[in-house]
């Protein structure tokens, strides 16, 4: 683990906090689609992702989800923190948008970084205003954008964070994440495949000018 977690935080931590992270982290991998964290659940660590892409979801009350935002190598969830430090129940949900390599922090160590190394309390602070500043583009998307132009920023994100211009979600995936339905989310595709925008087939998407 040393490689790749000094290579991801080499920037952001200093070499006594890293060797400390290497003694006492969990290192842990999932697949693609793989569940990471449940809304409920007891959170028992931080993660740092060292590798790959997640996403992170909210749920209404009739079970329909909506995306929140991604975290990336070098991120950290906030959220997470903020269950961990109040020994609260998860509120989000976490899933594998690629496969993913992190470390999981004890929830003991945390708290005695924050105070001990000025690295971890700047890591701390700045990744609370960095995923709230996600959430709030997310607010702001659905309080003033079309769902059209909701999507186009969907899938030039998808494009981004996957390094790829085929996008392999089905319609139903996309609309679960931008809580519509696919119905209209398949109607949107069409009118952008008409434009040029993107080309669609049967398991992926192709993006051609977004």
């Amino acid at each position: 683990m040393t490689t790749t977690l000094k290579e991801s935080f080499h920037h952001l931590f200093e070499l006594p906090l890293l060797d400390e992270i290497e003694e006492v982290g969990v290192p842990l991998q999932f697949q693609e689609g793989q569940k990471i964290m449940e809304i409920g659940e007891y959170i028992k660590g931080m993660p740092l992702l060292i590798s790959g892409v997640i996403k992170i979801l909210r749920e209404d009350d009739e079970g329909d989800e909506l995306l929140l935002y991604y975290l990336e190598r070098g991120d950290t969830c906030s959220m997470t923190m903020a269950c961990c430090l109040g020994d609260t129940k998860s509120e989000i949900r976490a899933i594998a948008e690629t496969d993913v390599s992190l470390v999981m922090v004890p929830i003991r160590k945390m708290e005695e970084w924050i105070s001990k190394f000025r690295s971890w309390r700047n890591f701390v602070f700045e990744s609370y205003h960095n995923r709230l500043n996600e959430m709030l583009s997310t607010i702001d998307s659905i309080a003033f954008m079309n769902m059209d132009q909701r999507l186009m920023e969907y899938l030039k994100e998808k494009v981004r964070i996957n390094q790829s211009n085929t996008i392999q979600n089905t319609h139903q995936e996309i609309a679960y994440d931008l809580h519509s339905s696919r119905v209209v989310i398949s109607r949107l595709l069409k009118r952008l495949e008409k434009l040029g925008k993107v080309k669609l087939h049967r398991n992926h998407i192709e993006t051609i000018d977004l």
